[in-house]
């Protein structure tokens, strides 16, 4: 089974759970293949709210209504990829840069299902960059105490994000502490969030492999 293959697989899989209601839906290709999935029911949905434009965008082209989050009340599901993941539920996202719409579509859903090939799958976060998005007269502050946590952070070259940010991408770390880790880098002033969702991990993890879609839960 190639990784693509996997990828529609846990996303075909992730539409169960799409059953009444609004879907939070991510950014990337494993969430583009979930987009492109639950079309197929779209009728049981009242409709979806997008974490990036680019995610709004291909919803409309399916047919799915848009809803904006600050006129719905707390969504059903989100369903999100990631770029690392451990068994603890622990992520790493951010690799496309929708990390703070991400992060605030998952705080405003009931359950946070991630959808995985094995690839992403880790023991320890960190060897994928952590994103962080910076206020952009914050940038070199931010960097330099990025450094005392022990990263490397490099500017993501040619990138604004959908809230005209940039992103610091941190190298170099092992993240044994997620939870803490996460919580020292948003107290850096101009810091708008980071990519490790840890206090808020996924409650369901749907991982792609070559013997089929295995699940984890919280």
């Amino acid at each position: 089974m190639t990784q693509d293959e996997m990828k529609q697989a846990v996303a075909r899989a992730a539409v169960d759970y799409a059953r009444s209601g609004i879907v939070g839906v991510g950014t990337g290709s494993t969430a583009n293949y979930f987009i492109d999935a639950l079309a197929e029911v779209k009728g049981r949905i009242d409709g979806a709210v997008a974490s990036s434009e680019a995610t709004a965008a291909r919803l409309k082209r399916h047919g799915i209504q848009v809803l904006d989050l600050n006129s719905v009340g707390e969504l059903e599901i989100y369903v999100d990829g990631a770029d690392e993941i451990t068994e603890h539920l622990a992520m790493i996202k951010g690799g496309g840069g929708a990390l703070t719409r991400e992060k605030i579509v998952a705080a405003c859903s009931k359950q946070f299902i991630c959808i995985a090939d094995e690839s992403k799958l880790v023991g320890v976060l960190g060897t994928f960059p952590l994103p962080v998005e910076v206020i952009p007269m914050a940038r070199s502050y931010v960097a330099r105490e990025l450094v005392k946590l022990g990263g490397q952070p490099r500017l993501r070259e040619g990138y604004t994000t959908d809230n005209g940010n940039l992103i610091l991408d941190v190298h170099g770390l092992s993240i044994v502490d997620p939870v803490s880790l996460e919580t020292a880098i948003n107290l850096i002033v101009g810091v708008v969030s980071n990519g490790l969702f840890a206090r808020r991990g996924a409650d369901v993890l749907l991982l792609g492999t070559e013997s089929g879609v295995k699940t984890y839960k919280r």
